[in-house]
């Protein structure tokens, strides 16, 4: 049984890793449904959803999803708009939780958020030093 369900995860693993990257090893992109069942899983297993709202989530974040590649991919939009685009649709998204997500899950969720978003601009900051150094 050990043995099964150590090939069983490391087969996993392979999955997973070889569905970020192509065979000739470069990155590929996720595409709005794959973006979306990954932010569902995840929010699955950090609020413990019920069977409903992981319906309504996953809706949710695919159409989001959707909408976000749509604006990157508009060559049409200048780096700004897209910038200010993405932003309203992340808005959106957090108002749309609202209604399906319990009060306690939405500020565990909102609380995640602002931890990922601190992060981020920590490394954009870390980033901006180093270039200009």
């Amino acid at each position: 049984m050990c043995l099964f369900l150590s090939v069983h995860a490391n087969s996993m693993a392979q999955v997973k890793h070889n569905h970020a990257v192509d065979s000739s090893g470069k990155r590929v992109r996720w595409t709005a449904e794959e973006k979306a069942d990954r932010m569902s899983d995840k929010l699955d297993r950090r609020l413990n959803l019920t069977h409903q709202q992981d319906a309504d989530i996953h809706t949710i974040n695919t159409d989001i999803a959707r909408r976000m590649d749509a604006i990157k991919s508009n060559t049409s939009l200048s780096k700004k708009d897209k910038m200010q685009q993405a932003k309203a649709l992340n808005e959106e998204r957090s108002q749309r939780f609202k209604t399906v997500l319990t009060p306690e899950q939405y500020k565990k969720w909102n609380d995640w958020e602002m931890k990922k978003k601190e992060q981020m601009e920590a490394r954009m900051d870390k980033k901006q030093q180093k270039h200009n150094n």
